[in-house]
């Protein structure tokens, strides 16, 4: 499972996730506006920006805009529909972005997070937000995770659905802290194509402790884009708002 990521985001995940609506990440954008209150023109940098929905918001927001992501696959799709080339499009890993430049905010989306085996592994994640925001708290960051609590409470087991020819087919569980989801894709006359994802299952005190270690002030907890307050039961996402310290 190390390397899962490297396989699962390819031309099948285009057809896997189509049903990401452009409409929501409009509207999770303007949340995330609401929230860090910043001014127009502002650099924000999209952490592991897949196709580029949300970068594509920012820009339309009057934000300057860089987007990176590790599958070139993604990106390829990402410089398609950015048809006026307004973002910057990058491709690189979140553990170590080769950029110099600091922004005005750091947005890491739809649990993009929690990839890696080891826990050092997704600290450096975590610092390496650190390391690209403007420092004496003028950089403000989003991170925007799944509720392993809520997770651990409502896992579908199996589901099953269909898009065109193809039947999508996802088995989930959780194992040895993380929940992992099998995907299979059938279609008539083409062997069956399997793919592996995994996120580690990191609760809301490890995950304050671990932005505490890299430097990083969380100033609002929220449990959906709605804005209502994270809850251990109910919320299905823990949305990060904060700040770098130094």
């Amino acid at each position: 499972m190390s390397d899962w990521y490297k396989k699962s985001f390819g031309d099948d995940y285009l057809l896997v996730y189509k049903h990401r609506d452009i409409e929501d990440a409009y509207n999770e954008v303007k949340r995330m506006i609401e929230w860090l209150k910043l001014a127009e023109g502002s650099e924000v940098f999209d952490l592991c920006c897949g196709m580029g929905r949300h970068s594509m918001a920012l820009t339309d927001c009057g934000f300057k805009v860089t987007g990176l992501d590790l599958s070139e696959v993604l990106l390829k799709e990402a410089v398609r529909l950015d048809t006026e080339q307004k973002v910057n499009w990058i491709q690189g890993d979140m553990r170590d972005v080769q950029l110099s430049q600091q922004f005005d905010a750091v947005v890491n989306l739809f649990t993009s997070f929690g990839y890696f085996e080891q826990d050092e592994e997704n600290e450096k994640v975590l610092h390496e937000i650190y390391r690209l925001l403007k420092p004496a708290g003028q950089g403000q960051f989003i991170i925007d995770f799944l509720n392993p609590e809520f997770v651990e409470r409502h896992i579908v087991p199996f589901s099953s659905r269909e898009e065109g020819a193809c039947t999508i087919e996802e088995t989930r569980k959780l194992e040895d802290g993380f929940v992992r989801k099998t995907i299979v894709i059938r279609e008539p006359g083409i062997e069956d194509r399997t793919y592996l994802e995994q996120v580690k299952l990191y609760h809301r005190d490890t995950f304050l402790a671990m932005l505490e270690r890299a430097g990083l002030e969380v100033l609002n907890l929220y449990g959906d884009y709605d804005a209502s307050p994270y809850s251990n039961a109910e919320s299905k996402r823990m949305i990060f708002v904060g700040r770098r310290k130094g």
